[in-house]
């Protein structure tokens, strides 16, 4: 068994253009006041961490470090979530997810998926340097539109967007093979791989790629009406990443699992701060705990309820309180004895 390491947050959701949130001392010491030991850092906020100087300079990325180090931290991961997501992106979604990509390639959708697999690719470059083992991303997604087919998919449909997928990623994998850094993929509604069947699917499509990894996130399963505690039981030994979101379920007669187009808080589905969901995090911290998943357990705040503030405050604790310190003894060994065979033998009535 291993102890989970933490409590750590994400700082992506707490990046604003005021102090503390406009700067990394600023954030490095909001997060250290808090209680967190670690940060992931968001990649697309160059504030936090310029890419292209990461990928290329390891002085940059010691003094980096040290700067992190000096708050009483460490970087969990960095994420390429936004540039993940544009490794494949459908053409009914170009517009939306053009918001991603920088100005110059805007509505060049070939041009930017070509950027997005050298973005991620500097990121595994940039992990290797700061001495991380695992690094945070979305798949992309070009089947989501059919998750509910009507009309029907075509035979074969499913199968030629993974290869598809598949084909986009390897060389992102390859190069992240070759820095010996684990790609975490979020398993999330909107992504091809938003489930246990579709992680499997693009699992086999890489040929089963060593590097292919998952980021848990349960708030998303209890949003798919998903057992994710039987999840950590199937997929424990992919589990290098962890997000501690909390999210509730509550349908009505008018709304369940789409949500009926609602904004975030008259969904059915919606997340919220750590404590204030449904979600059993005691069982979550055991499992993982006993698989001894060598992980950070890292907050994300999206509640549609509780300001950042609150939710930021409380999570540090939240998280600490559930983080199990692995024994190390058999609660019955002060009753041991010596082995020897003779009278094993003679307890079996050999």
């Amino acid at each position: 068994m291993r102890t989970i390491k933490g409590p750590a947050v994400f700082l992506a959701q707490f990046v604003d253009s005021q102090p503390p949130f406009n700067s990394l001392e600023g954030m490095c010491e909001w997060a250290s006041g808090l209680g967190y030991k670690g940060i992931q850092i968001p990649t697309w906020e160059k504030f936090l961490i310029d890419l292209d100087k990461a990928a290329e300079s390891q002085d940059y990325c010691d003094e980096l470090k040290g700067k992190i180090n000096s708050y009483g931290l460490e970087i969990t991961e960095l994420s390429t979530h936004l540039q993940g997501q544009l490794v494949a992106v459908h053409p009914a979604y170009d517009i939306m997810f053009d918001n991603f990509a920088p100005d110059h390639l805007k509505g060049k959708p070939k041009e930017r998926t070509e950027w997005a697999v050298e973005t991620v690719k500097k990121a595994a470059t940039a992990s290797r340097r700061l001495g991380i083992k695992a690094h945070a991303t979305f798949s992309g997604s070009l089947l989501w539109h059919t998750a509910h087919p009507w009309p029907q998919r075509p035979a074969g449909l499913v199968e030629m967007g993974f290869e598809e997928l598949a084909r986009r990623w390897k060389p992102i994998l390859d190069h992240f093979d070759e820095e010996g850094v684990d790609v975490c993929y979020e398993i999330h509604p909107g992504e091809d791989l938003h489930d246990g069947d579709t992680f499997e699917r693009f699992l086999e499509a890489t040929g089963n790629h060593k590097r292919v990894n998952i980021l848990y996130d349960p708030s998303h399963f209890v949003l798919q009406q998903l057992d994710y505690i039987a999840y950590i039981d199937h997929y424990h030994e992919f589990i290098k990443s962890f997000h501690v979101k909390d999210s509730e379920f509550n349908p009505t007669g008018k709304k369940g699992a789409f949500g009926g187009y609602n904004d975030w808080g008259d969904r059915a589905g919606r997340y919220r701060s750590l404590g204030d969901g449904q979600i059993d995090f005691k069982t979550i911290f055991s499992k993982l705990t006993q698989y001894g998943c060598d992980v950070w357990a890292v907050m994300e705040w999206e509640c549609c309820i509780k300001s950042p503030e609150q939710g930021a405050r409380e999570g540090a604790k939240f998280i600490q309180d559930h983080i199990i310190e692995a024994t190390q003894k058999t609660f019955d060994d002060f009753a041991g004895a010596e082995i020897d065979k003779a009278e094993l033998k003679k307890i079996l009535g050999l």
